[in-house]
């Protein structure tokens, strides 16, 4: 009580944090990788460097509008800090101590995982592949389909992934449900065992309620949370499909640029099949709760 209170807080009530360790080391390279929506994103390589208890070698760029705003060039020194003291980020590069060897980093013109042309909307930061059949965003997809805030397909994580795609077992996620017995025992070295195991969780996972399903579809800036929702306001996926940007603007917690994303994403031949498919296989399409007036 002694201490009073500022304009916002108790005085005594106040936490402060110590700023984030920094350290100076040089980026040897950035790779760039291909994420499920296809948005390509580059990470520093760096000279192994000891900060905040750990030793750091890799760190996010996040995007092309970020290395440009720092300036940051290959083979530069730069300051990296934890964000949040858990995830290394690159804060600035050393333009002075530079000896004329580095090169300004630019992004790829083709996708790394499958060689097509790649773009950048206007007034995005991000760079993505369109490719609908790119392997990287299809095993990035898959694994967030049977993730466990999606489908909870126990069993399928990344690893399982990139062996069914790299036997051709799946090139959709939709593809999980069509898969047999025979087709899995190759995948382990006890392979009916696990293989029954995979089976029985994909088969559950077909009467997951469709919030789920409409999360696990993929679609851009749809979170968990946004699927409720949308379950709940429209009732099943086949009415979500049908819905305009008006429609679907008028719900809590959906604005105009999420509900243009989801009318492009339903639009799309591929995404149309991948529905059918999964409407073929069984898996639930209604929303087992409804918003009461």
């Amino acid at each position: 009580a002694r201490m009073g209170e500022g304009t916002n807080t108790p005085r005594w009530a106040v936490a402060y944090k110590f700023p984030p360790e920094q350290k100076i080391t040089k980026l040897e390279s950035v790779t760039v990788a291909v994420g499920r929506t296809g948005v390509l994103t580059p990470t520093a390589n760096l000279a192994p460097v000891r900060l905040a208890g750990t030793t750091v070698s890799r760190a996010t760029l996040h995007n092309l509008d970020f290395i440009r705003e720092r300036d940051i060039h290959l083979g530069d020194y730069v300051t990296v800090q934890k964000a949040g003291d858990i995830i290394p980020e690159v804060v600035c590069a050393h333009p002075e101590k530079r000896d004329g060897t580095e090169i300004p980093f630019e992004m790829p013109t083709t996708c790394p995982s499958c060689g097509e042309p790649v773009f950048r909307e206007e007034g995005e930061a991000a760079v993505r592949c369109t490719n609908a059949s790119c392997p990287a965003q299809l095993s990035c997809g898959s694994e967030h389909f049977a993730s466990k805030d999606a489908m909870d397909i126990d069993g399928l994580g990344s690893a399982i992934v990139d062996a069914l795609i790299e036997k051709q077992l799946i090139k959709s996620p939709a593809d999980i449900y069509y898969l047999t017995i025979e087709e899995l025992k190759s995948l382990w070295k006890s392979g009916e065992t696990a293989a029954k195991k995979l089976l029985t969780a994909i088969e559950g996972s077909k009467e997951q309620d469709v919030s789920r399903l409409i999360y696990a579809l993929g679609i851009r800036q749809v979170g968990a949370k946004t699927g409720k929702v949308l379950a709940s306001c429209f009732g099943s996926l086949d009415a979500l499909m049908q819905a305009t940007e008006e429609e679907l603007t008028a719900v809590p917690d959906v604005g105009a640029v999420t509900a243009q994303n989801i009318v492009q994403w339903f639009a799309q031949p591929q995404a149309q099949e991948i529905v059918e498919r999964l409407r073929q296989a069984g898996v639930n399409f209604e929303s087992k709760r409804v918003i009461s007036d």
